[in-house]
Formats: C-alpha cells, structure tokens, sequence
C-alpha cells in the first residue's frame, strides 16, 4: 500500500465512513490565502515543478537551511533543478514535520504519484512526469483549480491595488470558480517609519484620488478604496497583528498625532499605539457598515534575522510565534464596538497555541444571536496549520463553543498546490469524530456526525460569508 492512500488517517471505520461519504467530494472554498491574482487573471502555465511548488515557499526554506543546504538553493540563483534537487534530498530529513505529508498528499493530487516516495534517488522521475503534466491546460493556474474542485478564493490585498485581474476573472465567464479580493489595510497603520508611511499615503492619495493632509483625509481616503473593493466583490477585511491594539485616545489626540507623522516626525510608542488603537476602530468600523467579515490573525514576529532580513526582505522564512497578553485588549477592542452594535462577523486566528482556550472563551462573550457563529474561532494558521495544531484548536472550539458552527479551513498559501490542506484538514476532523463514535462519546449515528463534518468542510462557510458561491 501508498504511503498517503484512500485510507490515511482514517484509522476506525467510523472516520472512512464520514470522510469517503460526506467530507472527500465536496467543493473548496479558501476564503482565505495569498495566491497572486495575476497568475489566476493570465491563467499562468507553469513551467517546471519548482515554480508552482518550491517558489516563494518559505516552509520549505526553513527545513532546506536546517538540514544544511546552503541559501544559494533555497532564494539564491541556483537554477530551477538544482533547487528542487536540494529539496528532494531534504524531504525524508522532514519525518514528523508536515511539511512530509503535505509533500505526498501534493504529490499524490494532483500529480497521481503514490508509487514512491520523494528523496533524492527518486527526484529526476518526478521532475520529469510532473513537468510534462504541467506543460497541459489542465496543469494551469485555473487548471489547478478545477481540478481541486474550488468554488472561490479570496485573496489578500492592499487598499492601493487596483484589482485588474479581480476584475478579468470575474469578466471571463468560461471560468467557474470566483476570485475576490480581500480588504488588508495593515500598511495604513503601519507608523513605526514616519518615512515610509508617508510614501505610502501618498500612494493612497493618488489612487483615491484624495488628498490627505489630515487624519479625516486618511479616513476619507480609505472609504473611497472600501467602496470600490466592495463593487469589486470583497466582502472580507483581514488584519496581520503582532499584538492587539485597544488603547484608549479621543479624537483630537488620533488628529495631532497623524498631523506630527504626516509632517515627518516620529511616533513615540504611547502615539503609535493610539493611533493604531483608533485605526482598528476605524476598520471594524467601515466592515461593520457593509456588512463585511473582518478576519484578525494575531501572534507572528516577523523577520527575527536582522541580517537576512537585509539581504532577502521579508516573506523569506525568518518569522516566528510570538509571546504577547493580548486577552483584555481583545476584549476591549471587541467591546468598544459591540457597545454601539457596531461589531461585524468576526474571526480570529491565534498563532501561539497557548492562547487556544483564550480565544475559544473569548468568541462566546460577543456571541449575540445575530448569526450562526457570528465571532469563529480560526483554523490552525501558520505553524499552526499541522495536525497537532488543528486537532488542538478543534479539542478547544469543541470544549468551548460550538464545533458544528466552525466555517473551516483555508490555505493561507501563495501555492496552487495547497488545496491539499482542506483535504489533511478533512482527513484529521473526520479521524477525531470516527474515534469518537468508537469510543461511544459521540453517538454512533452516521447521519448525525455526517451532516457535522458537510458543515464544517463547507456548507457553513457557504452560509457564514457574504459573498455568492458559484454553484
């Protein structure tokens, strides 16, 4: 037998039930990832199995330095072979990290390759038949799609982008699946370089075509993109913290501090975190008014190596869970805008897993009866998105809230391969339910449990989201 086969995971017969009957066929929604939309909009051909698969990786990156390969095959100017090589030599150096699952289950869809696994004696046969495959239509970008059964992504996009290729694809009725932007207004906040910030208003000046010399300048700058994201089809906002900001400030503080840093000048940290405070506000605020989920992901340190980060930028695999309180802020923050009914649907993703129970407690204080599930709390994200990671953040939702009202996974990837993580995810929740029944914790009643696992792989994102699923 394969190593990932029809069977993997699913160790009670229970769990084959639930995922062969209920889980494996149903569509995808990612509602949730950073695929470049240029590549769906010009449906890219790919041209070797490192650029769909190694390019850009930075999970692969961090286990190719562990294991000692040199930076020049990992973003330096190795040729396209050569880096695969290196990975392939890597990857039974990855026993236990599931970056090795997440290997064969891509390798196994879409490639059809369960007859070996991947390492360095075995890596020219699969260079060989995966390029050739990615050398047909069916091996596009959308091909790729298709293939995955995705209904619609989202992707991940900043308030100056103009969304051309949102607007191609959405224009080209011969593509079934949906690509709509998500709203990540982070650098709109981002003050800690007075330099940079105010390249970046600039920026968001000329394309909204608002001048912005005071704080309501800023505010009416990001209406004007708001709306136009929202006739674009976004329906979503998603916001990347270190912490959560929830200081208290007055309006005229929030106008003299943007006026001292739109002028030139640094922020000290009591004013950067007022202002970042009020600009949370301000976007839960503009969600709220179109009925918009906003999405917080919480918890990364990024770029921890001063001297790569130099050389190579951010993206490149030095980031890191961090370590912050952030519970009273979240609920103030949370508060403050539930207070005047102003608070949206909302979900949030912790990356340390200390916080599981926090945020699992947390969601149930602004539950209000609105909606189904209105505040979720995340899949695994990031180091999270592992079968340790997801099955702890199931055990917590489920101990704490309501796992039948969860919306699921997504991706979080800029890989056209990754749709392969709904299935591990499927694969996990349906292997915890099928013990579960065979233990008799849950009733052994297929139909039930069933119906349970269809929610939660797809129908209550369908439900949950404001935006229309193509059928």
């Amino acid at each position: 037998m394969s190593f990932i086969h029809d069977d993997f995971l699913l160790d009670t017969e229970q769990a084959r039930v639930l995922f062969h009957e209920y889980a494996k066929d149903l569509p995808i929604i990612d509602y949730h990832c950073h695929l470049p939309p240029e590549q769906v909009g010009s449906n890219k051909q790919f041209k070797n199995l490192y650029e769909v698969w190694l390019a850009g990786d930075h999970y692969k990156w961090r286990a190719m330095r562990s294991n000692g390969v040199d930076e020049r095959y990992c973003t330096g100017d190795a040729s396209d072979w050569e880096k695969f090589e290196q990975w392939s030599k890597s990857v039974p150096y990855t026993l236990r990290n599931p970056l090795f699952h997440w290997t064969h289950l891509e390798l196994r869809k879409p490639f059809g390759i369960t007859d070996r696994l991947l390492d360095g004696n075995t890596a020219k046969g699969i260079w060989d038949q995966c390029n050739e495959l990615l050398a047909t239509p069916e091996f596009s970008a959308r091909g790729l799609m298709n293939q995955a059964n995705v209904k619609l992504v989202c992707t991940t996009d900043d308030p100056i982008h103009d969304l051309e290729h949102h607007k191609a694809v959405a224009a080209d009725k011969t593509f079934k699946a949906a690509m709509l932007p998500t709203w990540r207004p982070d650098r709109a906040m981002a003050v800690e370089s007075a330099e940079a910030y105010n390249k970046y208003l600039d920026r968001l000046a000329a394309v909204a075509d608002v001048q912005i010399s005071t704080f309501d300048d800023l505010i009416k700058a990001l209406d004007v993109r708001h709306d136009y994201f929202h006739a674009n089809g976004c329906r979503l906002s998603d916001h990347g913290l270190e912490t959560v900001y929830a200081a208290d400030y007055t309006d005229e503080e929030i106008r003299t501090i943007f006026k001292k840093i739109r002028g030139g000048s640094e922020l000290d940290a009591v004013e950067t975190e007022k202002f970042q405070s009020a600009m949370l506000v301000q976007f839960a605020l503009q969600d709220h008014a179109k009925g918009w989920v906003q999405q917080f992901h919480i918890g990364a340190i990024r770029n921890n190596n001063p001297r790569l980060f130099r050389t190579l930028g951010p993206d490149t695999g030095f980031d890191s869970i961090g370590d912050h309180n952030y519970a009273k802020a979240l609920a103030k923050f949370l508060g403050r805008l539930d207070s005047e009914n102003r608070l949206t649907k909302t979900i949030i993703y912790n990356l340390n897993p200390r916080d599981n129970e926090m945020i699992g407690t947390m969601i149930g204080n602004f539950q209000d009866g609105s909606a189904a599930g209105k505040i979720q709390f995340g899949s695994g994200w990031w180091f999270l998105d592992q079968m340790d990671g997801m099955t702890r953040q199931i055990e917590a939702l489920s101990q704490l809230g309501l796992l039948s009202r969860f919306v699921g996974m997504l991706t979080d990837s800029r890989s056209f391969l990754s749709y392969s993580r709904h299935e591990y995810f499927r694969r996990i929740l349906c292997a915890m339910l099928g013990r579960d029944m065979a233990k008799g914790l849950v009733p052994n009643d297929t139909k039930m449990v069933g119906k349970l696992i269809s929610d939660v792989s797809f129908n209550n994102a369908k439900e949950y989201f404001p935006f229309v699923v193509p059928e």
